[in-house]
């Protein structure tokens, strides 16, 4: 059998999954960080650290989150795409997860996340690097 290249496979969630059913941080393994988070309940997160996102402005790539690890103005508390106007690298309009954001029992939700801090909820969070 061919050597099947394994990047996208890392990519989402073949290196391990936590599951969560408390409010209790969560962090994947060093070097690695969480992927996807499916909702087996309704969810909230900690509006300081539930969702820290892993983005890198510079190249446009902005996840949802609660706190960002950088951000385009290099505000902590800007939230993914936020910019005033669109531009060839960064959108515009996204707003920063809070407390009172509610994902539902059975979506799942894409991103890099190198912490997790629920507020409610069971969840389960896969690895990727």
């Amino acid at each position: 059998m061919a050597y099947k290249h394994n990047t996208v496979e890392y990519g989402f969630g073949q290196m391990g999954s936590v599951f969560n059913n408390s409010t209790n941080a969560i962090a994947p393994p060093i070097g690695k960080v969480f992927v996807a988070l499916t909702m087996l309940t309704d969810v909230t997160f900690d509006t300081s650290a539930g969702l820290v996102a892993d983005n890198d402005s510079t190249n446009g790539i902005e996840y949802i989150g609660t706190a960002f690890a950088r951000d385009a103005d290099g505000a902590a508390d800007d939230a993914a795409h936020d910019e005033s106007s669109s531009t060839a690298i960064l959108g515009s309009g996204g707003c920063v997860v809070n407390v009172n954001a509610v994902f539902p029992k059975g979506i799942t939700i894409y991103g890099r996340w190198p912490s997790i801090n629920p507020a409610s909820g069971t969840f389960i969070a896969y690895m990727g690097d």
